[in-house]
């Protein structure tokens, strides 16, 4: 593959390992980006689509992205932040994926409590920039002055085992179940930030032509991530409790209602969030509801 193949195509670049690499091959095949990409090869030229996906560090992604060198990217929230992209990358769509929390964390048994007492002392961590700004914060509101302020350094992994190894005092680090920490002895004490897995293009497009595809593909991808959060719920309930039955399943929109032969019931079909599935069915029992069912959504648009 040469330069020449990849004129005129959109880059769109995907995480090449790590946390979020399965499973945005998984929103592509669901988005119908078909691709073949050969063994060690970092680009590979989309089948069906004028685009060419480039395998990237997801660190790197916000940058790429946002010096204009790459059209689209896949990454996390915490990354641009940390790469100091955010001005220069315009968040497209939140994908659903890849949720954690930066959080400092410190010995359970140790007298460390809070972030204040962690304040001045060592705190070792692979998010650098987001770590001192956090820090800097504190230690500005504690009056901690030059070598009395928070020593942040960097470590490429094993965060968790820093304070064990006598490295440090503090993590900062991501969490996604808690286990790596809980096993390493660790517990938290605050919260940086919330992240998760995000579609970015750049502020500034260097190649405005491709602005269809860009909107094509946002609006495929945002009809995967959907159909992953919403299924079907069909039922039928009397016309008598249509109007509660509506304040249960009011759908994205609306539901539909559609009239049987009884006169004096109807069915109803509505989207609803997977996440409540089974509390919405019991209150639809509750109120009567009968044959109530529910139906995976492969994809959609919504």
């Amino acid at each position: 593959m040469n330069a020449e193949s990849l004129d005129g195509r959109l880059l769109f670049a995907i995480p090449k390992k790590g946390r979020l690499h399965e499973k945005c091959l998984e929103l592509l095949s669901g988005a119908d980006i078909q691709f073949r990409r050969h063994h060690r090869l970092d680009v590979c030229l989309v089948k069906n689509h004028n685009i060419a996906l480039v395998f990237l560090p997801a660190s790197d992604i916000p940058s790429f992205v946002g010096k204009g060198n790459v059209d689209l990217g896949i990454t996390g929230q915490d990354v641009i932040l940390e790469a100091q992209m955010e001005s220069h990358v315009a968040e497209v769509l939140k994908l659903g994926f890849g949720r954690c929390a930066l959080q400092v964390q410190v010995p359970e048994a140790g007298p460390i409590k809070s972030v204040d007492d962690l304040a001045g002392k060592r705190v070792v961590t692979s998010f650098e920039v987001l770590a001192g700004q956090y820090f800097n914060t504190i230690d500005d509101r504690l009056k901690l002055v030059e070598q009395g302020r928070t020593k942040i350094e960097y470590v490429g992994g094993s965060v968790e085992a820093a304070c064990s190894l006598g490295l440090a005092d503090g993590i900062v680090d991501l969490v996604e179940s808690g286990d790596t920490m809980r096993a390493a002895g660790l517990h938290a004490i605050a919260t940086v930030l919330q992240t998760e897995a995000v579609l970015i293009k750049s502020s500034t497009p260097k190649h405005p032509t491709l602005e269809p595809l860009i909107k094509l593909i946002t609006s495929r991808i945002a009809g995967v991530v959907a159909a992953g959060r919403y299924v079907i719920c069909e039922y039928n309930v009397l016309r008598a409790r249509l109007p509660a039955a509506t304040v249960i399943t009011p759908g994205r929109r609306a539901p539909t209602v559609s009239p049987l032969e009884d006169e004096d019931w109807v069915a109803v079909s509505s989207m609803v969030e997977k996440s409540k599935v089974a509390d919405v069915m019991d209150q639809l029992v509750t109120i009567g509801a009968e044959d109530i069912l529910i139906f995976n959504l492969d994809n959609c648009r919504v």
